[in-house]
């Protein structure tokens, strides 16, 4: 799929010269008044972030870190995979000799709030002092969900943005290890535990607070090897979409900037060894996208999503889109929706020359940028989402009479810090594309 807008493209060329041109020389510390255009560089502030500990067979450090935090402890999972896995007998032995005692809860597919409120009722009074979140990231939001309601036994639908009852978070909450075993929503990095309801009048919300950021994230790319092909596929996706939307947010900032970069150039060199690879290359692949799934939840707690995340958010409410499986039919599309609606209306922005890095970096090729790399990004996006068999939204019911209800819901936060707003047409027309 090529940028329908020919004519506008050579007007993103003539605007914005490369970002990517080769440099001019280092300039000396005391020459930057000779550089009158020079733009100020931007304040910016960072959230708190988990202590990262990363590396194939850091899950044997699991125990002992736990133990450092408490000696009782709830082990939050996914309904089959732990359970049926290689790790489960090693670790509980290792809890044992760590003398942790353990107790487990399993989540089976996306946390709803009368589950997480089952949950706390049901260990309220187990003595828990920690609490470690294995799994995708439904397993790692309920177990932030939890561990920020132990302590006083609330109930999630208190603090539920949008649908809850308004009451104000003041805590405390119990010290949470977040161990992916996808690499995808980055949730082991982010201080929000999403949680949902499917159907007529679901939602999908966020319980939000610094104090449920996770205290520690323990990445062992290692536990991405018995992750199914779709699974891998659609949450690497998910991991790009929410690279690209903090790369091109407004409220992008240096340091996200720089992450966001080395993320998808994770993605771009991991993608597929990690899903059509073996051996050694398989797990270079993994490592490379369990460090970008890191990177994308470290900056998207900083600067917010965009638009892709704005309708993933309704469709998996309406009808059950699974998040990643959302994110990775969507992203091409909207992608080009951004695109051509910022060469209309905001063609001097930061944002254009913005995707066209992320064009040329995805392409290998640092000297494709401006009009050239906003053609290979949308190239590469189509490409990837046919290669990786997206699903269409008809898969899961969805018809065109449903697009409007969806477009009305994708106005969530997300949408706050879409490098422009979007009209209701243009939306329409992403979801007709994908359906």
């Amino acid at each position: 799929m090529a940028l329908r807008r020919g004519a506008a493209l050579m007007r993103v060329k003539v605007y914005h010269p490369s970002p990517c041109s080769p440099s001019r020389g280092i300039i000396p510390a005391d020459a930057t008044a000779g550089f009158p255009n020079m733009p100020p560089f931007p304040a910016f502030s960072i959230t708190a972030l988990p202590r990262i500990v990363f590396g194939d067979g850091r899950i044997a450090d699991l125990p002992r870190e736990v133990a450092a935090l408490g000696r009782t402890a709830l082990l939050v999972t996914g309904a089959h995979s732990f359970r049926a896995g290689p790790y489960r007998a090693p670790l509980m032995a290792g809890f044992a000799e760590a003398g942790v005692a353990v107790e487990t809860w399993e989540v089976a597919g996306e946390p709803t709030p009368d589950l997480v409120d089952d949950a706390v009722g049901r260990f309220r009074s187990a003595g828990i002092q920690a609490v470690v979140g294995i799994g995708g990231g439904s397993a790692i939001d309920a177990a932030k969900a939890v561990a920020g309601l132990l302590p006083t036994g609330a109930s999630i639908m208190d603090f539920l943005e949008g649908v809850g009852r308004g009451k104000t978070y003041a805590g405390p909450a119990l010290p949470l290890v977040a161990v992916p075993t996808t690499a995808g929503t980055g949730a082991e990095a982010t201080k929000n535990a999403v949680l949902s309801r499917t159907g007529a009048n679901g939602f999908k919300k966020s319980f939000r607070d610094d104090r449920l950021m996770p205290r520690l994230a323990l990445i062992d790319p290692a536990l991405l090897a018995t992750c199914p092909r779709p699974v891998m596929a659609a949450n690497a996706m998910d991991a790009l979409t929410q690279l690209i939307e903090s790369y091109v947010s407004i409220r992008a900032n240096p340091m996200t900037d720089a992450l966001a970069l080395a993320g998808i150039e994770a993605v771009r060199d991991g993608l597929w060894p990690a899903i059509e690879g073996a051996g050694a290359a398989a797990r270079e692949g993994r490592a490379r996208l369990a460090f970008a799934a890191l990177m994308s939840g470290i900056c998207l707690a900083q600067t917010g999503l965009g638009a892709v995340h704005g309708m993933a958010a309704p469709l998996g409410a309406a009808f059950g889109v699974p998040h990643g499986a959302a994110c990775g039919t969507l992203l091409a599309e909207t992608t080009l929706a951004n695109i051509e609606a910022l060469m209309e209306r905001d063609p001097l922005g930061p944002a254009l020359p913005r995707y066209g890095r992320i064009g040329g970096l995805l392409a290998g090729q640092a000297r494709v940028c401006g009009g050239d790399g906003l053609i290979v990004l949308s190239d590469v996006l189509d490409d990837w989402a046919e290669r990786l068999d997206m699903p269409r939204l008809s898969v899961f019911g969805m018809t065109e009479a449903d697009i409007p209800a969806v477009v009305a819901a994708s106005g969530g936060n997300s949408m706050k810090t879409n490098p422009l707003v979007l009209t209701a047409e243009e939306l329409t027309d992403i979801l007709k594309r994908r359906l």
